[in-house]
Parts: structure tokens; C-alpha cells; sequence
């Protein structure tokens, strides 16, 4: 029950961010005019990612089925192979010096414990 309340709060908390502080939506369709580095993308480059991870995990934990164990893993990897081949590079050359310094210093998947305090956006 853990991994599904704070999969659900992190993962609202990412959609109100890009919101007010992106202006736009994950969406591709309506991307963010700002890169977002605030909130949980301090601590994680991928945090709705992880928490749509995390609320399957969760699900898998909770109903003792491995079948969602190994939907987890397919979910992931399909969300790491999206990063690497679209998103990324889109960022890349979306904001250029911001995406890099924020690439440097957090990492992709496993949250540091600390937050990142280079941007203040």
C-alpha cells in the first residue's frame, strides 16, 4: 500500500508541476515551454516514470502475482527505451546548456538522496 500512495501523490504532484511551473503537459502534443528541476525532478530526471513503476510494483506486492512483477519490468523498459530514443535527445536540443547541467548532476532512475539545487525553476 506504500508504493501505491506514493506512487499516486508523486505522480500528481508531477502533472500539477508541469502545469505551473512548465506551462504545457507531458504530453508531447503540449510540451512545457520550461524545463522542469524543481519538486521530486530534483532528487529524479524520470519521477513519473518511476512512480507509474512504483504504483505497479505496488499492485504486484499487494495481489502476490508475479505476471505484474514482469509487467513492471516490461513497463520500465519501455519507458527507459522511450527516454533514450525521444525524450532525451528532444530535451537536449530543447534547452540545450539547462538539460545538461541537470543530466550531470541527476541521475535518470535512481533518486539521490539529496536535492539538486542548481536551478531554481
Amino acid at each position: 500500500m506504500v508504493l501505491l500512495f506514493l506512487g499516486g501523490a508523486a505522480l500528481l504532484e508531477c502533472f500539477v508541476r508541469f502545469a505551473r511551473h512548465g506551462f504545457g503537459t507531458p504530453a508531447p502534443v503540449a510540451p512545457t515551454r520550461r524545463l522542469i528541476a524543481s519538486g521530486l525532478y530534483r532528487h529524479v530526471r524520470n519521477p513519473m516514470y518511476v512512480s507509474i513503476v512504483g504504483l505497479v510494483l505496488g499492485q504486484a506486492l499487494l495481489f502476490g502475482q508475479t505476471a505484474l512483477l514482469l509487467y513492471g519490468g516490461a513497463v520500465w523498459l519501455c519507458f527507459h527505451l522511450f527516454v533514450l530514443v525521444y525524450e532525451e535527445p528532444k530535451l537536449r536540443r530543447q534547452f540545450p546548456a539547462d538539460y545538461e547541467a541537470f543530466t550531470r548532476s541527476v541521475p535518470r532512475w535512481f533518486p539521490r538522496f539529496l536535492p539538486w539545487r542548481g536551478a531554481d525553476k
